[in-house]
């Protein structure tokens, strides 16, 4: 009999904690809905006691998630269940996840505590978390490194104060997998109240066993696994999530498991991931990797035009990776767009058929022929956008030389206002633009990444601009997509100026919420 797995995501909790820049509550919501579609069981939002920026992120998710679970992250104290219980409280059903440091480094190093005040801080915390709902969660930090017997000792007693979900993370990615199916092996036979918990395993990949950990967890009886798609996260990453699937799904007949995760999906979220946090996915990376159904050796070659499943164990149709194509022109009309974004499976809901439209009919009129990608680009872009936007681009002018100095002059739309700068520099056209946009906004920030990508082939690929600026010790990831360069480096730019003046707002409305209370 085949017994369900339970996906557990946290991209958004232990994925964007380990990102060069935080996401804005618009980007956050967008994987959200992603990964709703995908149906994993549990999505883990966010630690909501971190900044307000968080806070605010998990409640605007909790009111537009409706079929996953919920889960924040809280430390074993009051004041950290009480927020993350907050944050969530628009929601009937919701997680809270505890943690807590059990082995002897953490305890003795980190926390200063002995193993008997470990335990006591586990249940008050399990039982504060009690208070807003029954579905809580317990993690045991470095179970990987724990004592055995005090790991035993202590579940037991958390699964005793009412946690229903106990998880045995690898937090440092230090186990091979006999030694991970070892302790959940040991748990099973030791623990008298096993039965009475799901056991879960979050694996990190420090020696590039989180996958293997994970799927051996599973052999010795674990039930949740815990991951993020593309493997983001801290140091060298989680368990990437689309491998498991995959594994559990070819090797079901081995395992005797399954997943309700729709497979279809699991391609589109990646693409998603990758480019809301500005992670590109290696070209060998399994799955979902660009090289990871392409054949380049002529007997490979060879062989799948004769069967593909002579070198191919997944057909790339399962994670739901299609055929590009070319077929849209400045003469279509809006419900060939519309049918074309059907196909590659977007619902209406995902994307603004006007706005997209709308940017179509200019890229169609410059390129003269609209791909696929470019499409897809086209609605990822546009759904960065919140409306209103506080910054608009009116026009920019630039003159530059090889042998001079470049100038720029740049008319933003600021809320009500219009206002116009002029800047020269010797560091090229860029550089004059940025520094007229820095003069209008007034925000004191420090570019630290800029990224030039060719979405597509040829001379007519689109140029996406990847840009990290930091502003008040806290990084902001920006994109800009046009044909031409420095276009896209300015839309870039107003992308962030945009989120910091949307990451004000939120500090101001937190600020005047908490004088009220």
């Amino acid at each position: 009999m085949s017994e369900k797995i339970i996906i557990f995501d946290t991209s958004l909790r232990d994925g964007e904690q380990a990102l060069q820049a935080s996401l804005s509550v618009k980007e956050k919501l967008q994987i959200a809905i992603a990964l709703e579609r995908m149906k994993v069981d549990v999505m883990e939002v966010g630690f909501p006691i971190s900044s307000p920026g968080d806070f605010d992120s998990v409640r605007e998710i909790s009111k537009k998630i409706k079929n996953t679970t919920i889960c924040s992250l809280a430390r074993c104290l009051d004041k950290d269940i009480d927020v993350a219980a907050d944050a969530m409280s628009v929601l009937n059903n919701f997680r809270i996840h505890v943690f807590l440091g059990t082995s002897n480094l953490h305890m003795y190093s980190k926390l200063k505590k002995n193993f008997d005040e470990i335990v006591d801080m586990a249940i008050r915390g399990i039982k504060r978390a009690k208070r807003y709902t029954d579905d809580v969660e317990f993690s045991c930090e470095d179970a990987g490194r724990t004592c055995l017997d005090n790991l035993c000792v202590i579940v037991e007693k958390a699964i005793l104060a009412g946690a229903k979900t106990i998880n045995i993370p690898d937090t440092v990615g230090y186990t091979l997998p006999n030694q991970f199916s070892n302790i959940i092996h040991t748990l099973y036979q030791k623990v008298p109240n096993i039965d009475r918990a799901i056991i879960s395993v979050h694996c990190h990949d420090d020696l590039g066993m989180a996958v293997g950990n994970s799927i051996s967890a599973i052999a010795a009886g674990a039930r949740q696994i815990e991951g993020t798609i593309n493997g983001i996260g801290e140091r060298a990453g989680n368990a990437a999530l689309e491998e498991v699937i995959m594994a559990i799904a070819v090797k079901k007949d081995i395992l005797k498991v399954h997943t309700t995760i729709e497979k279809k999906e699991i391609y589109r979220v990646s693409k998603i991931i990758s480019q809301i946090c500005n992670i590109s996915v290696p070209p060998n990376k399994a799955i979902v990797g660009s090289n990871a159904f392409a054949h380049s050796s002529g007997i490979h070659q060879d062989g799948i035009l004769k069967n593909r499943e002579n070198y191919e164990i997944i057909s790339p149709k399962t994670i739901g990776l299609q055929e590009v194509k070319l077929n849209l022109t400045s003469r279509s009309g809006r419900a060939a767009v519309r049918h074309r974004m059907q196909q590659m499976g977007y619902k209406n809901s995902e994307y603004n058929i006007d706005e997209l439209y709308a940017s179509f009919l200019k890229l169609a009129d410059k390129k003269g022929q609209v791909f696929d990608y470019d499409l897809e680009a086209l609605a990822f872009i546009n759904n960065q956008q919140e409306n209103p936007e506080y910054f608009i681009l009116d026009h920019f002018h630039v003159k530059s030389s090889s042998s001079g100095f470049s100038t720029a002059s740049v008319s933003l739309i600021c809320g009500k206002n219009t206002i116009t700068k002029f800047s020269t520099t010797s560091n090229g056209p860029v550089d004059a633009v940025y520094q007229a946009l820095h003069k209008i906004s007034g925000y004191s920030m420090l570019l630290q990444k800029f990224q030039l990508f060719a979405k597509g082939k040829g001379k007519d690929a689109l140029g996406q601009v990847d840009i990290i600026v930091e502003y008040k010790n806290r990084k902001f990831h920006g994109i800009g997509l046009a044909t031409d360069i420095i276009e896209s480096s300015v839309k870039a730019m107003i992308n962030v100026l945009n989120n910091i003046w949307r990451a004000n707002q939120v500090i101001l409305q937190l600020n005047k919420f908490s004088k009220e209370k």
